[in-house]
C-alpha cells in the first residue's frame, strides 16, 4: 500500500463502513424503544452484507486504506456489543453471553500499548477472526427471531443459538490467536525508541 492509498478517507469502501456504523445507535434504539425487531433484522442483515461489500470493493476497486483497515474491524466490534447489550436488556441471552464477549475485546484492547512499543497500532484481521463474527452476525438476528412463536421461531432459536456455540468459541480462539501473535511480535521485533528518546 504506497503512501497516498494509505491516507485516503472517501473511498466507496469506506463510506460504506461509516454508512454501516450508523445502523449501531439505530440498531439498540429498535429493540429497546419501540421493540421493532423485524426493522432491526433488516438493519442486521443489510450490516452482515456490507461487512462483506466494503472488503469485497476494496479489493476490486483497489481502494485499501489506513482509515478502512480500522473502520471495518471497529464497526464489526461494535455491532457485536450493540446486539449483545440489546438482547441482553431483552432477556433473549444469559447474562454470561453478554460478558464473554466484550471480555475479550476487552483483553485484546489491553494489548494495544504492548504492540505500540513496536510501532504498530493493530494485528492484520485474519481469517478465523471473520469466522468468528460472521458466525455471530447470523447467531444475533435468529436469536431475535427465536423470540416469537411457532416453528419458524423455534428453528430460528436452534439454529441461531447453534451459530452463537460457535460463534463464541471462535471468537475467543482468534483472541488466543491475536494474543500469541502480540508475543511473537515482542519477541522478534526491537522496542521503537521514542524521538525523545533519540535525541538523548
Amino acid at each position: 500500500m504506497s503512501e497516498e492509498e494509505a491516507t485516503r478517507v472517501w473511498t466507496v469502501p469506506n463510506i460504506i463502513s461509516l454508512v454501516r456504523l450508523a445502523g449501531v445507535p439505530l440498531f439498540l434504539w429498535l429493540v429497546l424503544g419501540p421493540e421493532q425487531d423485524a426493522v432491526a433484522l433488516a438493519v442486521l442483515m443489510v450490516a452482515g452484507f456490507t461487512d462483506f461489500l466494503d472488503g469485497w470493493l476494496a479489493r476490486k476497486l483497489g481502494q485499501f486504506s489506513k482509515l478502512g483497515e480500522i473502520l471495518d474491524p471497529v464497526a464489526d466490534r461494535l455491532y457485536i456489543l450493540a446486539v449483545v447489550i440489546g438482547l441482553f436488556l431483552r432477556d433473549i441471552i444469559p447474562w454470561w453471553v453478554a460478558v464473554a464477549l466484550p471480555l475479550r475485546d476487552l483483553c485484546l484492547w489491553g494489548l494495544v500499548p504492548i504492540l505500540r512499543t513496536r510501532g504498530f497500532s493493530a494485528l492484520p484481521v485474519h481469517f478465523l477472526g471473520k469466522a468468528a463474527t460472521f458466525n455471530l452476525l447470523y447467531a444475533f438476528p435468529l436469536l431475535l427471531l427465536g423470540e416469537g412463536t411457532g416453528v419458524v421461531a423455534t428453528l430460528a432459536r436452534n439454529f441461531g443459538w447453534a451459530f452463537a456455540w460457535w460463534g463464541i468459541g471462535l471468537y475467543w480462539w482468534a483472541g488466543v490467536l491475536y494474543a500469541w501473535q502480540v508475543r511473537t511480535l515482542v519477541r522478534d521485533t526491537p522496542r521503537r525508541t521514542s524521538p525523545a528518546t533519540d535525541h538523548g
